[in-house]
């Protein structure tokens, strides 16, 4: 892979720190997040010893080491998320906490740059003998940790820690060095965050190379030699460039992808394209739930054969979601292409949203698609990569919103939100954007340029709308002013400060079907409204039994905003086929009151075969 000629430019995503998000949906969970779950993941980590284990390491204090070999990675990611919660509100209690945490994982750092607790104070003869023990999966962590503190506060302290043990990395890895097949993919992608904000090449470049030892036979560890995982567990049985089918470890793949797509824009050559393309049509048209959830085995965490989607046994892991979020976005910006920011919408409203609570305290690690009333949430896991996931996930959305592109900006995501973006030109533009949704269709945009100025306005036409309007200046605009061409409606024009474009997406409620070769999802409907995929729970029906109702295709749902009702949501309304009344409620929220069965997908009336 070379970078001689620099095909790929890509569009610019807005990072999170140039976005001000004032959304009714999003503004009441992230305080939520900053007031509870920040709270709530560093007090498990510091009952668990996962923030002690830095300190004994530093010889700050005595004690040995506690937990898995991975825990560090759960520190790093509370400190990412709280590093995005100060972009939006500084918090001098919360900062103060990070600088003590700083402090501790600065004193664990050993003197040549390396840093794992586990290996410090566990097996110190041990280091770089089993890719499987996540040495560089924490590095990762860290190093996305201390960028994203440092975009937010402009502190170099950690980020300094992250590439004193980047350049340890480089010392001992890479062309004509060791050989490393990292077991738990991350490393890579961190690396091409920390090329992007120091500009050192040997970031990237390392990046690519760890990449590029996948698939020749240089993994060593427990994984490669447990039969029924062995190297396609963690993407390490084929050369990157000739993926064609996602296999293996769910998460593990979608950073593998991400970090593929991030080291394309990094360089801007092409040479994983053909691959990525290949892979997201297997992975989005085969092996995709409607929530967005991916990977439908416990056994292995990820992926067994196409179609293979159960739902009461599904696995759908909240990283699996989020990491699909992380890896769409870059092929957004890759190929300027609503469909990816379609994904990041499902994402973002179901698949990995449904891994929280509404009280920001309790989550899933699994996210089945049906339960007869024994799934629930809990307060923290063993393993909890995933609640520390959603710390750093859900405070960063800012950054899915907009794009900036060689002709203009893309608006990708629809909430309530404000940035300037520099064109490519060199002036700048302010867009304020004013919407209710996901419970509403209509976006409303003031373009704001400095003068007047020529450029390109793309608004996404997400893939479930069937009909919509759009305004400029209050009059309506059709036929070629405002084309439909991938996935965005694009409207070029001049624009002068205090121009305003309302969008009005039109959001029926939508009887979706699985493809015929899903045979766990045959005769069965799921219901969507808008980007919300909806469920039945038995809160609210108590007269039905699990899996004993059916509903028409075309029974008219009545959608109702219950502001008083799991923080204000659009509930559906409608009967089933035998009359009786039923109440459907987003996904997401599902078991946030008494327990009891749920389903997304429903038996459909028209088969008689169903129902007696």
């Amino acid at each position: 892979m070379t970078v001689a000629n620099q095909q790929i430019k890509g569009w610019r995503g807005v990072p999170f720190s140039e976005v001000k998000i004032n959304d009714a949906f999003w503004r009441p969970r992230l305080e939520t997040l900053k007031n509870v779950t920040m709270g709530v993941c560093l007090d498990q980590c510091e009952k668990t010893g996962r923030i002690a284990n830095f300190a004994i390491a530093g010889g700050l204090t005595e004690g040995k080491f506690e937990g898995m070999y991975y825990n560090d990675s759960d520190v790093y990611k509370v400190l990412e998320g709280a590093a995005y919660s100060l972009m939006t509100d500084r918090d001098p209690k919360l900062e103060a906490e990070i600088h003590r945490i700083v402090e501790l994982i600065e004193a664990a750092q050993e003197s040549d740059g390396y840093l794992s607790t586990y290996y410090t104070l566990e097996a110190p003869e041990l280091k770089w003998t089993d890719m499987e023990k996540h040495e560089m999966y924490n590095g990762g962590h860290l190093i996305e940790a201390a960028v994203a503190y440092y975009q937010a506060t402009g502190k170099r302290r950690l980020l300094d820690v992250a590439c004193r043990m980047a350049d340890h990395y480089d010392t001992l890895f890479g062309p004509g060095k060791r050989h490393w097949a990292e077991g738990h993919e991350e490393i890579e992608l961190a690396l091409v965050k920390l090329f992007g904000v120091t500009g050192e090449d040997r970031y990237w470049k390392l990046a690519l190379w760890l990449l590029e030892e996948r698939g020749h036979g240089h993994g060593v560890g427990a994984i490669w030699d447990k039969e029924d995982w062995g190297p396609a567990y963690c993407q390490d049985d084929v050369p990157v460039r000739d993926i064609h089918e996602v296999k293996g470890h769910a998460v593990r793949a979608m950073y593998l992808y991400t970090a593929m797509a991030d080291v394309v824009l990094a360089s801007g050559d092409p040479a994983y394209m053909e691959a990525l393309d290949r892979v997201w049509a297997h992975t989005v048209e085969r092996n995709m739930y409607v929530t967005g959830g991916i990977g439908p085995s416990v056994h292995n965490e990820g992926f067994t054969f196409d179609y293979d989607l159960p739902n009461e046994s599904a696995y759908c892991e909240t990283c699996a979601a989020i990491a699909m979020a992380f890896w769409n976005h870059r092929m957004n910006l890759l190929h300027g292409h609503g469909k990816y920011a379609d994904i990041v919408e499902k994402e973002l409203f179901n698949g990995a949203l449904s891994g929280i609570s509404l009280s920001g305290d309790r989550f899933f690690y699994v996210n089945p698609l049906a339960s007869k009333g024994e799934h629930h949430r809990v307060e923290w896991f063993h393993t909890s990569c995933c609640p520390t996931n959603l710390a750093r996930f859900l405070p960063s959305i800012g950054q899915y919103v907009y794009a900036a592109s060689e002709d203009g900006i893309s608006v990708n995501q629809y909430l309530s939100s404000e940035t300037t973006v520099k064109l490519a030109g060199g002036s700048s533009v302010t867009l304020a954007q004013t919407t209710a949704y996901p419970w509403d269709g209509r976006v409303e945009l003031r373009v704001n340029p400095e003068q007047l100025d020529e450029f390109v306005l793309r608004l996404r036409l997400p893939g479930w709308c069937g009909s919509y309007r759009i305004y400029a200046q209050g009059e309506s605009v059709t036929g070629e002013e405002a084309l439909a061409e991938n996935g965005y409606l694009v409207l070029k024009r001049q624009w002068l400060p205090g121009d305003t474009v309302v969008l009005e997406l039109d959001m029926p409620v939508t009887a979706v079907r699985s493809r015929e070769e899903v045979e766990a999802n045959r005769g069965r409907i799921a219901f969507q409204r808008g980007p919300v995929v909806y469920c039945i729970e038995q809160a609210g029906n108590k007269e039905l039994v699990y899996d004993e109702f059916a509903f028409k295709a075309a029974e008219p749902f009545v959608a109702e905003y219950a502001g008083d009702q799991l923080g204000g949501v659009t509930v559906l309304r409608g009967r089933t086929v035998d009359g009786r009344s039923c109440e459907l409620i987003p996904y997401y929220a599902w078991d946030n009151r008494e327990a009891g069965f749920m389903q997304v997908w429903v038996r459909e009336a028209e088969d008689r075969r169903l129902y007696r």
